[in-house]
């Protein structure tokens, strides 16, 4: 396989999230691309998020900070500059999560720490995490990417993120800054610079063969240039508020969910999903099912019904939803 990477300077979310898709559509079929980069003072919200529920926006925007929608589902996370990402860019037939995290195990485990993965998508130290990962993929191409809090201003994080109350008790803790720890309060000496070079040298362990720094004419200006236009389009950022008379809100054991319905004499009118689920396609898969619907858990069942090709993850979740609400 040939393993490539790719390191930025850059600092503004919309570019480097930018960069990622463009990077997502252009991984060769036998390639793995690391990619490692960091924003300032953001917060990144997962694709179908309610901004305005997972961020102090105002708060945020007087201090000079930035919010940014990316593309794979989860929850909402806070970066600055002593947080490093890391995005593994991939065909499908060669993802494979439990490799790409054994990529950051190695790497973090190299410090002296002995961290382990926990859950599906964090990974910690003596249970508090200091990596959030999550997910996408675009037919065959696939990412897997997250953080690593290497040493994050935690006030700030607990100052801008509005943290669900039903999520930290899920946990049994009472604040964002209780659950999460930085690695440089396991081993001071770890910096972002020596972390990204341990991490190319897991890379290439793990991977067995040797990265090579992704030449710089494989980058398309012009088409990422696109890309950051709509990373920072405020309809992209913040979505399409509307009028709701019915809400249902709530949290299950795949994340929680909230949905808002604006009605016409009983037909359901319009929708809108919010949730950190990791399946990024329900938001758009309910909206299909239910929109022009009569709101009735008979005739909502029976558009369910009716969607044909959804995964077996999803239609679980569906019915889930419908029969805890419509009971």
């Amino acid at each position: 396989m040939k393993l490539s990477y790719i390191q930025t300077d850059n600092t503004n979310p919309y570019k480097n999230l930018a960069l990622e898709e463009y990077l997502l559509n252009n991984t060769e079929y036998d390639e793995c691309i690391l990619y490692l980069w960091q924003n300032e003072r953001t917060v990144v919200i997962g694709f179908n998020q309610n901004a305005w529920k997972e961020c102090k926006v105002e708060e945020l925007k007087a201090n000079n900070g930035l919010l940014a929608r990316r593309l794979s589902g989860g929850g909402a996370v806070f970066h600055d500059l002593g947080n490093l990402n890391f995005t593994f860019l991939i065909r499908k037939d060669y993802y494979d999560v439990e490799k790409q995290t054994e990529v950051i195990l190695r790497a973090v485990n190299k410090f002296g720490i002995p961290a382990i993965r926990t859950g599906r998508n964090d990974i910690s130290v003596d249970d508090k995490k200091f990596s959030g990962n999550a997910f996408y993929n675009a037919g065959d191409y696939y990412y897997h990417h997250g953080t690593l809090l290497i040493d994050v201003d935690k006030l700030n994080m607990a100052k801008y993120l509005n943290a669900s109350a039903k999520k930290l008790n899920s946990k049994g803790v009472n604040s964002v800054r209780s659950r999460v720890c930085n690695l440089t309060e396991y081993n001071p000496n770890i910096t972002i610079e020596n972390m990204k070079q341990t991490l190319i040298e897991a890379f290439s362990e793990v991977y067995n063969g040797t990265p090579v720094e992704l030449s710089s004419e494989r980058i398309n200006q012009n088409t990422i240039d696109k890309l950051v236009d709509k990373y920072s389009d405020w309809d992209f950022i913040y979505g399409h508020p509307i009028p709701f008379e019915v809400q249902w809100s709530d949290k299950f054991s795949w994340g929680e969910i909230e949905i808002v319905f604006s009605f016409n004499k009983g037909i359901i009118q319009e929708l809108n999903v919010f949730t950190d689920a990791m399946e990024v396609t329900i938001s758009e898969t309910l909206k299909k099912a239910w929109k022009g619907v009569r709101f009735i858990k008979e005739d909502m069942k029976k558009a369910l019904n009716n969607l044909g090709d959804v995964s077996v993850d999803n239609e679980k979740m569906l019915y889930e939803i419908l029969d805890y609400f419509m009971n």
